[in-house]
């Protein structure tokens, strides 16, 4: 038997999973990190925290699943996306603390390149809106506000990341600086047709080519780990973001499949083929992953806040003591009582792309309890799902048959069962819900020749349960139409 090592580095965590030939899993390992705020709307990790836990948890799946590295036939990473890492070549030492995705320090700056008329052409080029979410204006951050960072990054001394660059970085021992493809798109600096860093872009945001990682397809052999992390090296063969990475593991390969995936953050992609499909309602277009140098594309939309929210419960309110017990307390009652909670705790993402959003509670009475409260988390969680879905399917002109999905979250069947409600399809829950890092998993095997074709890793795929919508149109409308009132109450809160 051979395996894959897939190391999946999240916002919250650091996982590995070892994956057998046929796609079991045969041992996983976890571990949390410091989640950083040093101000109102700014979030930041630990870098050598990142690192640190990441290759403590692959030593300790590799043990719990029995196997030396030399049975590990190759590394497939998959991460947290738009994170952005700026470190010394020579030392490796970051500069600053990881700028997270979900930050919005640089809000104002995307507002001034709005205002100067830029937005259609980073548009056009990148297939994303300017907003904060995306890595350049932190880079752009970076550079401006460390001493001296810009000319020494001029002069090739620093490296910039997303944080697959910084992983293969340190897994390389410093001789791998590398992007792929879907990581690269999430930046505002790569161009989704010539699939290239474009000059025009670069130079608006003041950002050195000399800083820049290669940019490489999601499934090659890139290299191998460095002597002395593991007993043996073992080939690094497979990057692709995290939602990317679930897109492939959920073996959504042709135009039309769409995946949801439930974490931190709540991600809808749509396959939309060869070529990239534009928007109309503020979604975004995303190189879905590149293979033998050419790349497929899918529309995306993004929910900041999903899991996130069901954590703020437990961290925040202190409601529930482990993010386990909200499906029982929102079951406790027959519905939110009109409750209806936005967590648009750091802004709000597509279709709304609104970065001074913030968190609002509204329909409370003197009988809302803590029960309620919790429903009408799970339920902002389908909300902000649907929302997305009715954007993506005005754009790809397609009525979607199923709605697969994935991450932790899918675990709560009442969220599930809410989901399908509101969306009117039946959503497709896989038998391995770690799809995620079971797409990493399946781009290093391909590159190694583990498995043939993407035909077979799509033989692979199992059903573990189907939600069949049983809420009446005209309901899920009333709902909607509660939530888009709720919406409004949130927006612009934290304008300047």
């Amino acid at each position: 038997m051979s395996y894959i090592l897939a190391l999946d580095q999240g916002t919250t965590s650091s996982r590995a999973i070892v994956f057998d030939t046929t796609a079991t899993i045969r041992a996983i390992a976890q571990r949390e990190f410091r989640q950083i705020f040093p101000r109102p709307g700014w979030v930041e990790h630990d870098g050598r925290e990142i690192w640190a836990t990441q290759v403590g948890v692959a030593a300790e799946a590799l043990t719990r699943a029995g196997i030396s590295p030399r049975e590990v036939k190759a590394i497939g990473i998959t991460n947290q996306r738009e994170t952005t890492l700026l470190w010394d070549r020579r030392s490796g030492e970051p500069l600053h603390n990881a700028i997270v995705w979900q930050d919005r320090r640089t809000a104002e700056l995307c507002d001034r390149l709005k205002a100067d008329g830029l937005e259609p052409l980073f548009r056009q080029k990148t297939g994303l809106v300017l907003d904060a979410y995306f890595s350049g204006t932190k880079l752009a951050w970076l550079l401006d506000t460390i001493p001296g960072a810009r000319s020494r990054a001029e002069a090739g001394e620093l490296a910039f990341g997303t944080v697959d660059s910084w992983l293969v970085w340190n897994l390389s021992g410093g001789t791998l600086h590398i992007t792929d493809a879907s990581n690269a798109s999430r930046t505002l600096l790569f161009n989704i047709t010539t699939l290239d860093w474009d000059d025009e872009l670069l130079a608006t945001l003041g950002i050195p080519r000399a800083v820049l990682p290669r940019v490489v397809d999601s499934s090659a052999v890139y290299g191998e780990t460095a002597g002395d992390i593991f007993a043996a090296t073992i080939p690094l063969a497979g990057m692709a973001g995290d939602q990317q990475a679930a897109l492939f593991g959920q073996a959504c390969g042709t135009a039309g499949m769409a995946k949801n995936t439930y974490g931190t953050g709540c991600f809808m992609l749509m396959h939309c083929g060869a070529q990239p499909v534009g928007s109309r309602y503020s979604l975004l277009t995303t190189v879905a992953w590149q293979l033998g140098g050419c790349a497929e594309y899918a529309l995306e939309g993004s929910v900041f806040v999903a899991g996130a929210a069901v954590q703020w419960l437990r961290d925040g309110l202190g409601i529930i003591r482990s993010s386990g017990e909200v499906e029982a307390l929102a079951a406790s009652v027959p519905d939110s009582g009109g409750v209806c909670l936005v967590p648009a705790f750091t802004g709000l993402g597509a279709p709304h792309w609104d970065p001074y959003a913030r968190g609002t509670i509204v329909g409370i009475t003197r009988g809302t309890t803590a029960a309620h409260i919790a429903r009408a988390t799970l339920e902002s969680i389908a909300y902000q799902s649907a929302d997305l879905l009715t954007a993506m399917e005005a754009d790809a002109g397609i009525k979607l048959a199923e709605l697969r999905v994935d991450g932790g979250a899918t675990a709560n069947g009442l969220l599930m069962q809410f989901q399908a409600d509101l969306l009117g399809v039946p959503v497709v829950r896989p038998r391995i819900s770690e799809t995620t890092a079971l797409g990493a998993a399946y781009l290093a095997g391909l590159a190694v020749g583990l498995w043939r074709d993407r035909q077979e890793i799509a033989g692979h795929w199992q059903v573990d349960r189907v939600f069949e919508p049983a809420m009446g149109r005209e309901q899920a409308a009333e709902l909607r139409g509660r939530w888009e009132r709720a919406v409004e109450r949130a927006r612009g809160w934290a304008a300047p």
